[in-house]
């Protein structure tokens, strides 16, 4: 399997992600949930962890006897591993039988409320996705050489910094199903973007495998790329979202508001991996899978508008009995586009039974429900006065996807009996529809025990049996004719909502280890040089600019700097012993005037690729030793960064480059540095 393409692209796509890369903290280290509290929840997601071990078990079994079967030519040893492998093979499909009847139990995340409500209050269950799981992580080790190799400072003494790391990785892995849960996911996918820039250069891994279990499957997958790290998180994130959308009372208006929100942020997440991330391990987050979970989350959304919809226009009115109908055909329509997308050959093997089955039974569910509330409106509503007429004959005339035969509409509206033929014809099609979701439902043994989809299926379908022989009379010779397909519309058109990463505030742990505008793992540097410098007649021969660090922009030929072997370009980490990678300008000028006759130990860097002259501003290196002390620049290099970067630099395994090629890298990082320096 290829490893996952990065790429940063340019734009704010998901609202400027606040990443804070100062020493001062502003985040609160959030806990996960106790992985040994035991919840309904909790004791699904300990038997799915057991699960996925054991199917990874017997797939290295497989892997092994397979192998030997393909090197051995002893005709007895082949007999024996060949049994071995039907044996194997076996016990993985029982396993992954086992885990698809874990991915169907929908009612442990609804809410508690359906359980004991009316049958005319519950509503249908949702189908949330279980997390993905990951294998503990330890970094301690990696973290510590590559700080020693790549930055020259003592791996050790960021023991603290790689510890608190860790702890947040282990904690992102039982997150509480509620807003917490989701900050929690977010900060660490937060924090990944730090460890990416701090600890990934471009030409080499890190040398750690990153593990995760498909949600679906269980099979295990694992890849050196960070890429494969953030997109597992974000389909956590996008699985929690479904799991806090299911369990919502949807029989109140604010909670079927909260469902359609969580929905909605459920397939931003997922359709932001699918846009962003490619090359994926993992089925559940290949292209298709992600194609086929965006559309459900959509089909969720547009359930709980109907829902909604039936809470707001209670009123017995002609009209909105129409929107109704025309609503759930709307949902109907969806659930069959889910249906199509699940049976495609790429998606159906390891889709659950029970979740297509589902679909397919909410398809039809919800086709017959479009029918009889048009069969309702029909009926129970008396006929138009001569100021209704029109905008009911407008509404009708849209309301049919083709027109129904007969009569004219106007005669149709305002005759009691015409009204009662049609909507006798439009019940028998919802009986029918009320009998096919019925029948699907029987299919699934899975299915069959969920009691709560039993008892929605059977009310709705005795109260069209109901309405059907209240206006069904004896004296009826005519045959009922074929009713028309209602036209699908809706009032309220479910919105994708893409992650906010702004949303949560992170600092990076690692930032003493310098601004990332220098101190990142693409940059090479040569290792730290210590100058003695001691001020002479037109000082210490140099010119200063920026902050954090502060940039040498000039050297004085022949000056005290220039015999000392500073050169233009290098950056000053440390004055007389004092770390000054995070310092403003005025601070390290402070320092240097603060020196006397013995002089400063300055410790400087060079980055490798920076010794261009041309790189910097020429101007500087031919200011008089007269100019005086400008104000320090506040813009630093750093905040440079942040900026033009955005939000986007965080997702990075996309199919397409959107870099703009213009912006390359010049060598010395300090685009964002003004034109204030001085002589010193």
């Amino acid at each position: 399997m290829m490893p996952p393409e990065e790429e940063s692209p340019d734009g704010d796509r998901d609202g400027g992600l606040v990443l804070l890369q100062g020493p001062k903290s502003g985040s609160t280290r959030k806990q996960g949930c106790d992985p040994f509290a035991q919840t309904q929840r909790s004791k699904l997601q300990h038997r799915r962890a057991r699960i996925n071990q054991q199917i990874n078990k017997e797939m290295r079994m497989r892997a092994g006897a397979e192998n030997l079967f393909r090197a051995t030519s002893n005709h007895k040893v082949k007999e024996t591993v060949a049994l071995e492998l039907s044996y194997v093979n076996s016990n993985l499909q029982l396993l992954k039988e086992e885990l698809e009847e874990l991915n169907s139990s929908m009612d442990v995340y609804q809410n508690e409320r359906f359980l004991s409500s009316s049958s005319e209050s519950i509503s249908v269950p949702m189908i949330p996705l279980g997390l993905k799981e990951t294998k503990e992580l330890d970094l301690l080790v990696p973290l510590k050489d590559f700080i020693s190799e790549h930055y020259g400072e003592e791996g050790v003494l960021y023991e603290k910094e790689i510890k608190e790391f860790m702890e947040l990785r282990q904690a992102m892995r039982t997150p509480s199903r509620n807003e917490a849960g989701l900050e929690l996911l977010m900060e660490y996918y937060n924090q990944l973007y730090f460890l990416d820039s701090r600890f990934f250069p471009p030409s080499k891994t890190l040398g750690v495998f990153f593990h995760w279990y498909d949600s679906l499957t269980g099979v295990p997958s694992h890849q050196r790329a960070l890429a494969f790290e953030k997109g597992s998180v974000l389909f956590n994130l996008g699985a929690l979202h479904t799991q806090i959308g299911a369990r919502q009372d949807r029989a109140s208006l604010p909670g079927l508001n909260h469902a359609i929100d969580a929905f909605q942020k459920a397939a931003g997440a997922f359709n932001y991996l699918k846009e962003n991330f490619s090359n994926a391990p993992s089925l559940d987050m290949s292209t298709a899978s992600l194609t086929m979970l965006v559309r459900l989350m959509v089909a969720q959304v547009q359930e709980c508008v109907f829902e909604k919809m039936t809470l707001l226009r209670a009123q017995n009115d002609f009209l909105a009995r129409l929107q109704l109908a025309q609503e759930a055909a709307r949902v109907e329509d969806v659930y069959s586009l889910v249906h199509q997308t699940m049976s495609q050959p790429h998606v159906k093997d390891y889709v659950p039974f029970s979740w297509t089955t589902m679909v397919q039974v909410k398809s039809e569910h919800f086709k017959a429900l479009s029918h009889y509330f048009a069969a309702i409106a029909l009926c129970e509503c008396p006929a138009p006065s001569d100021a209704e007429l029109l905008e009911q004959e407008k509404a009708f005339l849209q309301f049919h996807v083709t027109m129904p035969e007969g009569p004219s509409l106007r005669v149709l509206l305002q005759d009691p009996e015409e009204r009662r033929k049609l909507g006798k014809a439009h019940l028998k099609k919802a009986i029918m529809k009320h009998e096919e979701a019925m029948r699907i439902h029987g299919l699934c043994k899975i299915l069959r025990k969920m009691d709560i989809l039993q008892e929605v299926l059977s009310f709705a379908h005795k109260r069209s049996l109901s309405k059907y022989s209240e206006i069904d009379h004896e004296e009826d010779f005519f045959e009922t004719g074929e009713a028309p397909d209602i036209h699908p519309k809706t009032h309220q058109k479910p919105e994708i909502k893409s992650p906010n990463f702004s949303q949560v505030k992170v600092t990076d742990l690692f930032h003493r280890l310098g601004p990332l505008s220098v101190f990142s793992a693409k940059n090479k540097w040569y290792p730290a040089r210590r100058v003695h410098l001691v001020r002479g007649e037109n000082g210490f021969g140099f010119t200063l600019r920026g902050d954090s660090p502060v940039l040498i922009a000039g050297v004085i030929p022949g000056g005290c700097a220039a015999e000392a072997g500073l050169k233009e370009g290098d950056y000053i980490i440390s004055v007389n012993g004092k770390d000054c990678k995070w310092s403003k300008h005025a601070e390290v000028v402070q320092l240097l005037k603060s020196t006397g006759k013995e002089g400063v130990d300055i410790g400087v860097i060079t980055l490798q690729g920076s010794e261009c002259p041309k790189a910097v501003d020429r101007k500087a290196a031919v200011m008089s030793s007269g100019s005086g002390m400008l104000k320090s620049n506040k813009e630093n290099s750093r905040k440079s960064l942040m900026n033009s970067k955005s939000a986007s630099t965080l997702l990075v395994w996309s199919k397409k480059s959107k870099r703009s090629k213009k912006s390359t890298y010049s060598g010395v990082p300090f685009t964002a540095v003004g034109d204030n320096e001085a002589m010193y």
